[in-house]
């Protein structure tokens, strides 16, 4: 059973930072891309960024130069660093890990999500 878990979640004050942090665990053949979406009230699920892995890295126009993917391979853990917060961050925010459990196919999986919330 893959689960993906994630932590850091929190309130802060607008010009903070916060870091989440998301680890897969269970049965594991190989993990792919891993990425952050975030949900705010009464709006669709939008990308945040994503890393390959081999390091490749996408960000949405309105977090970059102010958020920062990372990741650690060898623990099935990815990272999200993030400077600058404004209130419109605010949301729930989701990991995301293209991985194979077993050799064959492919599958997405979601984590739970952890809130986020910017005061202004």
């Amino acid at each position: 059973q893959v689960q993906l878990v994630e932590s850091g979640g929190g309130l802060v004050q607008a010009g903070g930072s916060l870091r989440l942090s998301c680890t897969v665990s269970g049965t594991i053949f190989s993990v792919y891309v891993m990425g952050w979406y975030r949900q705010a009230p009464g709006k669709q699920r939008e990308l945040v960024t994503t890393i390959t892995e081999f390091g490749s890295t996408n960000y949405a126009d309105s977090v970059k130069g102010r958020f920062t993917i990372s990741r650690d391979n060898a623990k099935n853990t990815v990272y999200l660093q993030m400077n600058s917060l404004k209130p419109e961050d605010t949301a729930v925010y989701y990991c995301y890990a293209n991985l194979k459990p077993t050799p064959g196919l492919s599958y997405g999986y979601w984590g739970q999500g952890t809130q986020v919330t910017v005061s202004s």
